[in-house]
């Protein structure tokens, strides 16, 4: 454990790191040079924070150019690198070389945990692609017993795991195994839910994914400027400030993003396929700017309220004068639907995802230890950037799932349920198309 022993002598266990502030607060009041040179490792520290923040985003700016595709790709690169992180902390070197081939076990599950999950959310965009390979037969067999394929792949993992067992290494065995099945369900599945939400929008990527570094730059801006109070133990250098400055911050960009995002094309289009190119849409009524009538609209909203609360704020709009009650009744609002989910996703993003990053500091903790990896610089490991961003992720999914998304047919769809009939009944398909077409020419 070596590794760790290092972290352990630079960390500092819960109370140890207490002690050590109280020390640093007295060494600072007694010598002032002190905390000068505390203030410039402080500033220091926002300069590469700052840096490698503006690369980050570049980058990501870029490879959204790019397209859907490229995206994935980058999805699966951060959930690799985080994976890579959390295997290596529980790696105990000695142990390692008394079972040859037990790493390559554990990224062996890494990668079944791939093929299930990806293929199953990109499964529709596959087969539109397929159908015009000379492979798609055998592509087309393969999808359709997708989780078949996925479950003998897993079984056949855990048939070399128990072959594997050896006397003495039982309980280090059996760990690592626990182990590599809590970072997948933990860390790989919850990401993995970006992988569906890129083919039904970018912007159900980008905009989820955006504010979450939005509420992150803005807490640490907010409390680097006027953080005093803690907010959590496990996470020391947490305040109160930033974490209200962060959700303000937060929901006003996400009102902002969510108005510029939903004008393009880009953004908003599904993609059906895989391809590169250019995409076209009608766009979603959700996406396109709608005038509001202030009264009727808070009108409609009262239905759906508890009354005793209807009662409260009709009791408060009674006090306001006449004139301006009048004004702002006839007041007409142009807002887009898409600003009023932001906003969900924002409340989300700043009151609940940064519990993913509490419990990444008690994790680390645990292992005393300061950051997962260093990555990226001012920042820490992958994982210690991305903590959040896997909450964000399956909430997205199934906030889109649950309250945007439309029952449509897709080609995809539509090919995957053809690829359930025999032959004879394809041909009739055919036919019965054919037919449908000719009397709609």
């Amino acid at each position: 454990m070596k590794h760790v022993r290092r972290r352990f002598v630079n960390g500092e266990t819960e109370d140890d790191g207490q002690d050590a502030t109280d020390r640093d607060e007295t060494d600072r009041e007694d010598n002032p040079a002190s905390a000068q040179e505390t203030q410039q490792k402080r500033v220091q520290s926002f300069k590469t924070r700052t840096i490698s923040t503006v690369a980050m985003i570049a980058g990501f700016l870029a490879i959204i150019y790019s397209g859907h595709v490229p995206l994935v790709v980058l999805v699966f690169s951060l959930q690799f690198l985080m994976v890579k992180e959390l295997f290596m902390l529980a790696r105990v070197a000695q142990k390692d070389l008394e079972i040859p081939g037990f790493r390559a076990q554990q990224w062996y599950f890494f990668f079944v945990a791939t093929f299930y999950l990806y293929l199953r959310f990109i499964k529709n965009n596959l087969l539109v692609e397929l159908t015009s390979s000379k492979y798609s037969a055998v592509f087309a067999w393969m999808l359709k017993r997708h989780t078949l394929i996925s479950y003998s792949l897993y079984m056949a993992g855990f048939v070399m795991f128990v072959l594997s067992l050896k006397r003495g290494m039982y309980l280090y065995q059996f760990g690592q195994y626990a182990w590599t099945h809590m970072i997948l369900m933990i860390i790989f599945v919850p990401s993995s839910f970006f992988v569906s939400n890129i083919f039904e929008g970018l912007i159900w990527l980008i905009l989820p994914s955006a504010l979450i570094i939005t509420n992150d730059i803005m807490a640490y801006l907010a409390g680097f400027f006027w953080g005093r109070t803690p907010l959590i133990k496990l996470s020391p250098k947490k305040t109160w400030e930033g974490f209200i400055g962060g959700f303000l911050g937060t929901v006003i960009c996400a009102m902002i993003l969510a108005n510029i995002l939903s004008r393009f094309k880009w953004m908003t289009c599904p993609r059906q396929d895989l391809s590169f190119g250019a995409i076209d849409c009608t766009p979603d009524p959700i996406y396109v700017a709608h005038s509001y009538r202030v009264g009727t609209t808070l009108q409609s909203l009262s239905e759906g309220l508890p009354s005793p609360f209807v009662d409260v704020v009709s009791a408060a709009v009674r006090q306001l004068p006449r004139p301006l009650v009048s004004y702002l009744s006839d007041l007409h609002v142009s807002f887009r639907p898409i600003e009023g989910h932001a906003i969900v996703l924002a409340i989300f993003a700043s009151l609940v995802a940064p519990f993913g990053g509490f419990f990444g500091s008690g994790f680390k903790r645990a292992f005393k230890m300061k950051d997962f990896g260093d990555t990226i610089p001012g920042h820490g490991g992958v994982t210690d950037r991305f903590d959040c961003q896997m909450i964000m992720a399956m909430f997205a999914y199934l906030y889109y799932w649950s309250f945007v998304a439309h029952p449509e047919a897709s080609v995809g769809e539509a090919l995957e349920v053809a690829l359930r009939l025999e032959n004879y009944q394809l041909l009739e398909l055919w036919g019965k198309l054919g037919n449908v077409l000719l009397g709609e020419g």
